[in-house]
Parts: C-alpha cells; structure tokens; sequence
C-alpha cells in the first residue's frame, strides 16, 4: 500500500466545493481546507505508486476548479 499527501490549489472561491467532490473519490482518505500556498491537503492510498498516479492524474486533477496539485508520497525511513 502506498500513502501520499496531495497538496491542492484551487480556482479562487472553489476549495470547499472541491474539497467534497475529492473527500468522495475511492482511496482518498481525508480532504482538509488549509490557508497558504494551498488550499488543500489531501491523504489518499494505493495499491502501489502507478495506481497512486493513476488516482492523481486520472480522479483528482481532472475535476473542475483544480488549478495545480503536489503529490508527496509518504516513505518509511
């Protein structure tokens, strides 16, 4: 199983509206609002670092009111 967090901004007046669509895609975990540079963190999990992709690039950022994300991979040191 692989873990990230996935740091998300918004279109300006989109991050709760967003938030809820991301919070109801299958491997997303938590959805938070935050204030900074982003407008978003996002836990989400996979079987492995493609399907991890795959739900980046293929769920999330497809969604409207995306502008960019980050996708942190967590590792065990």
């Amino acid at each position: 199983m692989v873990q990230a967090y996935v740091l998300v901004q918004t279109e300006a007046g989109r991050a709760a509206d967003v938030a809820r669509e991301i919070a109801a895609i299958e491997g997303v975990t938590q959805a938070e609002d935050v204030t900074g540079p982003y407008d978003m963190i996002v836990r989400a999990q996979a079987e492995d670092v493609d399907a991890l992709g795959r739900l980046v690039v293929a769920r999330i950022q497809r969604l409207d009111g995306i502008a960019r994300t980050l996708t942190c991979p967590i590792v065990n040191i």
